[in-house]
């Protein structure tokens, strides 16, 4: 048996299409579609479509050139008050002096916000009957259907994977005429300056913002119809058809340069759309995950999370909502430069939530915790090289702020490149650099690539550690100690009513460290260098505080005993050595392992993971744990407590945030197939709900590709094409199986773990 043989006959372009037969109520009801540089939220009404453009570079800009303002001469005093255990002042002055004047004060941090670019609008005129709308994830194409004066008009909408432009057509399919008018503008902005032209068969608008960057829309028109001039748009009649070609550009890479660049004269509407559809689903197509069951695909979705919310069972909706996130993720992707954003590449507010911006404190590396399993090496490579844009901006940043070597990363930022703290109460926080470093190690664990891990990935576990060098404090027991350290964004009672405590050797400061010296050490190792730097990293890395559990049996989250302000917090940063990362395991420091869980569920009990992200991260805790019940209970929540009908995942109050969409798809990897200590779980967290059922082509570290199906709960047929580590070792229960062979080889296993 081949892994493509799993998973044959399937028509996933059919059970991979969110339906629906009303209109959505708002823009977070829409259905996005994107090709990474550009974006759109396809939604509108029952009487006119609507497109919400973005672009993935098109930020304000107005603070493109901030720069750091030293503060490292009051490093040592802030130091010397939380050594005396002065948590209050300490943590006042602290994040006076590092995390910036924007925040929780009244003063605006100095992020620029993620912008809408503009909004098309189409509005057919006569006797309107809205029929449906959709979107088939497999392909990237949304539909919406209406009759007009009984005639049929179907709408098309794709953001093309080939050529990077998006495509909107209104077409009959009887030949019988319509009319409408077409409409460019975007939402009333005083800082911005908007010019809006009108041609034969373009619409155009251009935007400057004020002291910022500059953007332009062309929207080119394709119809048989006649057509007039309006002062924002084109008035069309008597046509069968009308199709538009949408193409934005910025000044970053310079307007005409962009226009330029991806420019398209040639081919038709239908041309671009089949070549689009075939190669996007073809990357669709790469990892497949289903289940057995009843699907309702005769019901629109909406409906069908109705039912799921009252309790109904339809594993072919969890199924959609882990294939809706590589969708996503893709979209956000697939032809651009930069990693999603807090909102992917979709955004309707000129005063976006947070700034639709770069959090690094859980949001960035949770998004990208699906890549690795998933195969999705060009989503990698986004993060990678925006990581990278820091370099000289972190390396000054971490000289000016803390008088260090190596690189300083920022809690939250935007495109710029640029590494300053900017959340006052939140950004006095050394550890967004470390967090990042694990994705680079784990890209090399997976792909085994050589050339990166010596080109970019050992790098920047140089300049992490570079840093660490200089910023661990040596007490008098011999202790590295991190000062400042915080968990973020969490406070215990005693440091004031700033939002994110400051104290000393924080528990996820610790094994942040910790893990990035293993990667510095491990990697130098591996190229066979730097015999002594390798040395100096040991004796930091086995000389920091360890890993203290408390009296109630928790694992403490300021490594002492504290009253914590918010025992129900949104986040379980000490968590971090359990998901996403491996230092607590039942085999390695059990003790933490179990003490992590107690943590988790006193979280849980006062009202933790109440955000989609949140909510995520639990899920695959609750995976690591190897607890399916709960695995379950917390995956199917980002669908009943905070997806809306469009399965956008809604933070309190009501804003899209792309983590949780995307964090639940890491989860559902991890309960199908988990990797630690170098070993190959095989569904430690099934549900009980997805007793039967499939997977494709799933990576793991080692640089294996398992597939797999399984009946009632047990693998049946399992094929692993070996990766460049030659061996692979896989357990099902307590049942362990160990494979060889040359890479490429493809090996089925089939019935090694069936029951007798």
């Amino acid at each position: 048996m081949s892994s493509n043989n799993i998973n044959s006959n399937y028509d996933n372009e059919n059970l991979r299409t969110m339906l629906y037969d009303t209109p959505p109520e708002n823009w977070h009801e829409g259905l996005p579609i994107g090709s990474g540089r550009l974006a759109a939220m396809v939604w509108g009404d029952k009487n006119k479509d609507v497109l919400t453009l973005n672009h993935e570079w098109l930020w304000r800009g107005v603070n493109r050139y901030r720069k750091v303002v030293p503060a490292s001469e009051h490093l040592e005093y802030v130091r010397s008050l939380l050594r005396k255990n002065r948590f209050f002042k300490g943590t006042l002055l602290g994040n006076i002096y590092f995390s910036g004047d924007g925040g929780i004060s009244d003063e605006p941090d100095r992020v620029d916000p993620y912008q809408p670019a503009g909004e098309l609008t189409f509005t057919p005129v006569g006797l309107i009957k809205y029929i449906d709308r959709s979107l088939c994830i497999n392909t990237g194409v949304s539909k919406t259907r209406r009759h007009i004066n009984e005639t049929e008009l179907t709408s098309q909408f794709f953001a093309s994977s080939t050529d990077s432009l998006i495509y909107a057509g209104w077409y009959t399919n009887n030949n019988q005429p319509f009319a409408g008018a077409l409409t460019l503008s975007r939402t009333e902005d005083p800082n911005a300056t908007i010019n809006i032209s009108v041609t034969n068969e373009k619409i155009i608008l251009d935007s400057k913002f004020n002291e910022g960057i500059s953007h332009r829309i062309i929207v080119s028109t394709d119809t048989n119809g006649k057509l007039s001039l309006a002062e924002t748009g084109i008035n069309v009649f008597n046509a069968t058809y009308l199709y538009c070609t949408i193409n934005i550009a910025t000044s970053v890479a310079g307007i005409k340069e962009e226009l330029e660049r991806y420019s398209c004269e040639s081919g038709d509407f239908n041309e671009k759309l089949n070549d689009h559809k075939i190669f996007f689903a073809s990357h669709m197509d790469k990892t497949d995950f289903r289940l057995t069951g009843d699907v309702p695909n005769d019901l629109p979705l909406s409906e069908r999370i109705k039912r799921f919310k009252q309790g109904s069972d339809d594993n072919g909706l969890c199924e959609l909502y882990y294939h809706y996130g590589r969708y996503m993720m893709l979209s956000c992707t697939i032809c651009g430069e930069l990693p999603p954003n807090l909102q992917g590449k979709w955004n309707d507010r000129i005063n976006p939530p947070w700034d639709s911006d770069y959090h690094m404190d859980i949001n960035l590396q949770m998004e990208h915790w699906l890549i690795e399993p998933c195969g999705m090496n060009d989503a990698a490579d986004k993060l990678f090289s925006f990581i990278e844009s820091f370099y000289e901006s972190g390396e000054k940043a971490a000289k000016e702020l803390y008088g260090c070597r190596g690189i300083y990363l920022p809690i939250l930022s935007d495109v710029w490149g640029i590494s300053t703290p900017e959340a006052f109460g939140y950004a006095a926080w050394i550890g967004a650099a470390p967090w990042m470093a694990q994705h680079f190690w784990q890209h090399y664990l997976y792909t085994g690539d050589m050339t990166f891990l010596r080109d970019r990935a050992y790098r920047f576990f140089i300049k992490v550690a570079e840093f660490y060098e200089d910023y661990l404090q040596r007490d008098e027991n011999g202790i590295y100690q991190i000062i400042p350290s915080q968990s973020p964004e969490n406070r215990f009672r005693g440091a004031g009513f700033i939002p994110s405590s400051l104290c000393i050797s924080s528990a996820m400061d610790v094994q942040l460290c910790y893990d990035s010296l293993t990667y510095a050490i491990e990697s130098a190792m591996i190229l066979g260098i730097d015999e002594d730097r390798v040395a100096c990293w040991k004796n930091l890395r086995d000389n920091l505080p360890g890993f203290p559990i408390g009296s109630d049996g928790r694992l403490l989250e300021w490594n002492m005993e504290v009253h914590e302000e918010e025992p129900g917090h949104r986040h379980v940063s000490h968590l971090y050595g359990v998901y996403p990362g491996e230092l607590f395991t039942p085999e390695v420091r059990p003790e933490q392992y179990h003490a992590a869980r107690k943590s988790l569920d006193f979280r849980l009990s006062h009202g933790g993971a109440h955000t989609g992200w949140s909510r995520a991260w639990t899920a695959a805790l609750m995976s690591r744990f190897g607890d399916s019940e709960k695995f379950y209970e917390h995956f199917s929540a980002l669908i009943k407590d905070f997806a809306t009908i469009s399965l956008l995942d809604l933070h309190p109050p009501g804003v899209f945030q792309i983590d949780g969409n995307l964090g639940g798809v890491a989860a559902v990897n991890d309960a199908l197939i988990q990797c630690i200590d170098g070993k190959i779980y095989l569904l430690k967290a099934l549900p009980d709900q997805w007793h039967s059922g499939s997977v494709q082509n799933i990576k793991t570290p080692g640089g294996h590709t398992i597939s797999m199906k399984w009946e009632n709960s047990v693998p049946t047929e399992i094929n692993i094409t070996i990766g460049h580590t030659g061996k692979a070792t896989i357990y099902y229960t307590d049942k362990k199986h160990e494979i060889t062979g040359t890479p490429g080889d493809s090996i089925d296993i089939n019935g090694a773990f069936e029951r007798t």
